[in-house]
Formats: structure tokens, sequence, C-alpha cells
């Protein structure tokens, strides 16, 4: 499978995963699974700012290339989820919830290959009027 078809994959799946991840901070559900129950404590400034990332990041993600308008914007959507992912390493490793910080190190890689596949191995060209 090409680059290219694999970023596409992978910008759709983590895209739409960041987008409702990113609403989530701002609708808490009640009854969350116990590896997610860390949103619980969060305040509200970090849902705020964690829930804006995310969202635009997501959409970050999937929309410049799609639309192939600006679609290095997908690069720097990229390196910003995995600067957010970096943070939440943190915030997980002072926790010491070590499932948390696996998913994340797993985001933060998937975020650079998206940077450096989009920058390097397939990027896209943008729309020309």
């Amino acid at each position: 499978m090409s680059h290219n078809r694999v970023l596409w994959i992978l910008q759709w799946v983590f895209g739409l995963y960041f987008i409702a991840i990113g609403v989530m901070h701002f609708v808490v559900p009640d009854g969350l699974p116990e590896m997610m129950s860390w949103m619980y404590e969060l305040s509200d400034t970090l849902h705020t700012v964690a829930g804006i990332a995310e969202i635009l990041g997501g959409i970050g993600l999937i929309l410049p290339s799609l639309t192939r308008i600006q679609p290095r914007l997908t690069v720097f959507a990229a390196i910003g989820l995995a600067l957010v992912m970096l943070g939440a390493i943190a915030w997980h490793l002072n926790r010491g919830e070590t499932s948390n910080v696996a998913v994340n190190v797993l985001n933060v890689l998937v975020m650079v290959y998206i940077a450096y596949g989009r920058s390097r191995l397939a990027p896209l060209e943008a729309k020309t009027a």
C-alpha cells in the first residue's frame, strides 16, 4: 500500500478521532469507561484548551488535504496534535496512568508520521486557481 493511501486513512481515522475527543471535552458524558475517567478531573480551562486544540487539529488533518487549499496546514495540524499529546503524556505520567501514556505515545507517533509523510513522503499539491 502506498504512503499516500496510508496517510489518507490515518488522516481520516485520527482526524475524526480527535474531533470526537475534542467535542467530548465540552460535553463530558456520565459513565465514561475507567480508562477515560481522568476527564472528570480536568479543570474547565484544560477542557477548553484541549477541546479546541483537538477539534481544530482533527479538522486540520482532513480539510486542507481534502480541499487542496493550503494542504501544508495538515503538517502543522499533525505537529500541533503531537505537542498536545506530549502534554497529555506528562499529565498522565504525573498521575501514574501508564495505559493512557501508551495511547498518547501511539498518537504522537502517528502524528509524526503524518507530518513527515505529508511533508516528505507524499506531499499534496495545492489547488491552483
